[in-house]
């Protein structure tokens, strides 16, 4: 567990996801997918039971090479990130980074928290050499967020998001973290 304040004089907590922590993290999950269009879900599209998410967690605090961590203020989910990585030998080397921050809190360095806590896990797993991530290419501050951590743009996936009609871009971004 980490905790530290931000500017407006929030003291904000990073801690691995709980089981209990099941419901709130489907209603963060549900506020969030209405607050942007940059996740892969929108609203109304996670559509995760209490059973499931509860069972996700458990997975993922039982392995190595998978993470799910909160960041909470007044104990109250304000952002989540992830490491999503293979059970398959060939493949679990690669860690899937994951990340959505709270509206309210966007541009309070939170995303950067989160991604260094992540990075900093990966390093210290005995399995993570890699880290990869996908995101909107238009997606301008994720993207500058990204490569200021060392990420590089790896390929393009073209007209991969369909919203309203319109086609959007999607990069392949990867950090390599060393061999293990």
């Amino acid at each position: 567990m980490t905790t530290y304040k931000i500017e407006n004089g929030s003291l904000i907590t990073l801690r691995l996801a709980e089981e209990n922590d099941a419901n709130e993290i489907i209603n963060f999950y549900k506020q969030v997918g209405k607050e942007t269009t940059y996740l892969s879900f929108g609203e109304n599209e996670y559509l995760v039971t209490t059973e499931q998410q509860i069972s996700t967690i458990k997975e993922i605090n039982t392995s190595k090479n998978n993470i799910m961590i909160l960041a909470l203020v007044n104990s109250k989910i304000i952002g989540i990130g992830t490491i999503s990585s293979s059970k398959r030998k060939k493949s679990e080397h690669v860690g899937i980074l994951g990340i959505v921050v709270s509206q309210n809190y966007f541009n309070n360095g939170i995303g950067s928290r989160i991604i260094k806590y992540l990075i900093d896990w990966c390093k210290t797993n005995k399995i993570t050499t890699k880290v990869s991530l996908s995101v909107r290419k238009d997606n301008l501050k994720a993207v500058a967020l990204y490569e200021k951590f060392g990420f590089s743009i790896e390929g393009v996936l073209k007209n991969e998001t369909l919203i309203d009609g319109k086609y959007f871009d999607i990069l392949a971004m990867g950090l390599m973290l060393g061999t293990v």
